[in-house]
């Protein structure tokens, strides 16, 4: 059997292939095929954009996928998440699909739409939110490139930002926010009833998650004489309770946790301080809870 799963074309597309790495799916992609090979028999992937997969994924062509909740949310495509996967193409924070207007333009909400020109690629998602407010606008779809369109060809726009860059280049400010999205492991509810298609999604879903988690996290260990045990544990955060193991040397202890990665400038110098030696930094590939 083998699992019919949807990749995201375009941007989020080295993001996503690096975190499958780290989970330990690796992906050989030819530049002028849509079906990437995988190392694991049971998966067969496709490279789709995140805006199509959605509707494959609702409608059967996939059993899964993973694209940006904004698509899924545009498509009010009825599908299972199964994961919630904080990620994108620059940082690990979520993006968020936002109204946005030129500064000192005369729009500062939605209820300044009334009558004005939208651009989007979000052209659903934008009519209903006018609708929720009780606002009629000219909603039009954009191939992209919307901030350029301001004011010109037309007076907001509703796009996704992950930085708020791309706006302030063009002299845009957010007005509103529309959603906040990210990245899904979305399901098909008739593969979901599957039970072999949904354990391996749940195995995908866990092992996806895990890599994840270990983006923001290292691990450490180092040597302490039993004597400044307890002043380095006191400054040593942790997930749960570091691990202690006995050294042939019983006045020693091997001490080793994993602690988030931007901590570790300021702990090291501690740790040294109150006693440790031989400590060593290592990057984590998963880290499942």
């Amino acid at each position: 059997m083998k699992l019919r799963l949807g990749l995201p074309k375009g941007s989020l597309q080295d993001a996503t292939l690096a975190m499958f790495q780290k989970a330990g799916y690796e992906f050989q992609i030819d530049s002028r095929s849509y079906a990437p090979t995988a190392d694991d028999d049971e998966l067969d992937p496709l490279l789709l954009r995140p805006q199509e997969i959605p509707r494959y994924v609702e409608t059967g062509v996939l059993d899964a996928g993973l694209t940006g909740r904004d698509w899924v949310v545009d498509n009010g495509s009825d599908v299972v998440e199964v994961a919630k996967l904080v990620y994108s193409k620059r940082t690990r924070k979520p993006v968020r699909v936002v109204l946005a207007a030129a500064n000192g333009g005369g729009v500062s909400s939605v209820k300044d739409l009334e009558g004005k020109r939208i651009s989007t690629e979000y052209v659903r998602m934008t009519e209903r939110w006018l609708a929720e407010n009780g606002v009629k606008a000219n909603v039009e779809f954009s191939w992209g490139a919307c901030e350029a369109k301001v004011p010109e060809l037309a007076d907001a726009i509703v796009v996704n930002v992950e930085t708020g860059g791309a706006l302030a280049a063009n002299n845009l400010r957010i007005c509103e926010v529309l959603l906040e999205s990210y990245t899904a492991l979305i399901a098909n509810k008739a593969a979901w009833e599957d039970d072999w298609k949904r354990r391996k999604i749940e195995n995908l879903s866990m092992l996806l998650t895990g890599a994840l988690n270990a983006q923001a996290l290292v691990g450490l260990k180092m040597n302490v004489p039993r004597t400044a045990l307890a002043e380095v544990t006191a400054v040593l955060p942790a997930l749960k309770k570091p691990t202690l193991s006995p050294l042939s040397d019983e006045s020693w202890v091997a001490v080793e946790t994993v602690i988030e990665e931007k901590i570790v400038r300021d702990l090291i110098p501690k740790l040294r301080r109150a006693g440790a030696q031989g400590i060593v930094e290592y990057p984590l590939n998963k880290v499942i809870y």
